[in-house]
């Protein structure tokens, strides 16, 4: 118990030290109090919007478009994903393209999405699937990858299907990959969601970051920044949790809780 509560109080202690220096340094002027308010003032502002309904309108929208952007990139790259990676012939006549299209910045293909879908959700989608796809996509990839060919050459030895060697062979050894890919590509996902509600737009955090900070209410602006980082926070726990669960029998899951 007291291994597993050590790195939760020491994060605890790491938060408290932040927001005592955040504090202090608004408090005696080390920063300009009117841009960077003291963590008293941006958390009641926080308490205030937390009493308004809109404010959970917009967690909601941005938590839709995060949803769906996970979800569509998630079934493409594990879909895709799996028969590059199972068919080797496929797996060498794409690894140029798939170098050439990981590295483009998301945020550069916004003008094109606005083109093609206005100032609206299904152009902030774009960005999140593009994003989050290469994301989960390298990983089932990967994944695929390291299967061992002794097991595979076994398994064929002995006559097993394909759906055989997929079920038991190739999808235990991708899943711990695959789970990685999906804990990345939810904040990914997350980034560039509030990312697309900046620049486009689109109803949720980022847009009413622009307007908190056009009329000026810089409590306000901080405040929504915390609550990204809380929502961030906890949507990776949650896939942490359903990572250990789906992966409970692997030995790297097994060495942790030992731990």
């Amino acid at each position: 118990m007291r291994r597993r509560l050590r790195p939760v109080l020491l994060g605890l202690a790491g938060v408290v030290v932040f927001l005592a220096l955040w504090q202090l340094a608004a408090t005696v002027g080390w920063v300009n109090g009117k841009y960077v308010p003291p963590p008293t003032e941006v958390f009641a502002s926080l308490g205030r919007m937390m009493l308004d309904l809109h404010y959970w309108r917009t967690i909601g929208n941005t938590l839709t478009t995060w949803a769906i952007g996970l979800v569509i990139a998630g079934v493409a790259a594990l879909a895709l994903g799996t028969v590059i990676g199972l068919i080797p012939f496929l797996r060498r006549y794409t690894r140029s393209t798939v170098e050439f299209l990981r590295p483009i910045p998301s945020v550069a293909i916004i003008p094109l999405a606005i083109l093609m879908f206005g100032y609206d959700r299904e152009a902030s989608l774009v960005i999140v699937v593009f994003a989050t796809f290469w994301q989960i996509f390298i990983q089932v990839l990967y994944g695929v990858a390291d299967v061992d060919p002794v097991a595979r050459d076994t398994q064929r030895s002995f006559g097993l299907s394909a759906r055989s060697r997929f079920v038991h062979l190739v999808l235990p050894t991708a899943l711990p990959y695959i789970m990685t890919g999906i804990r990345l590509g939810a904040t990914v996902a997350l980034i560039l969601t509030v990312t697309g509600e900046l620049l486009i737009q689109v109803d949720g955090i980022g847009r009413l970051l622009t307007q908190r900070g056009t009329a000026a209410d810089y409590a306000g602006v901080y405040a929504l920044v915390v609550s990204a980082g809380l929502l961030a926070l906890v949507i990776n726990t949650l896939v942490r949790i359903i990572e250990r669960r789906v992966l409970a029998w692997h030995e790297s899951v097994r060495a942790e809780v030992v731990l």
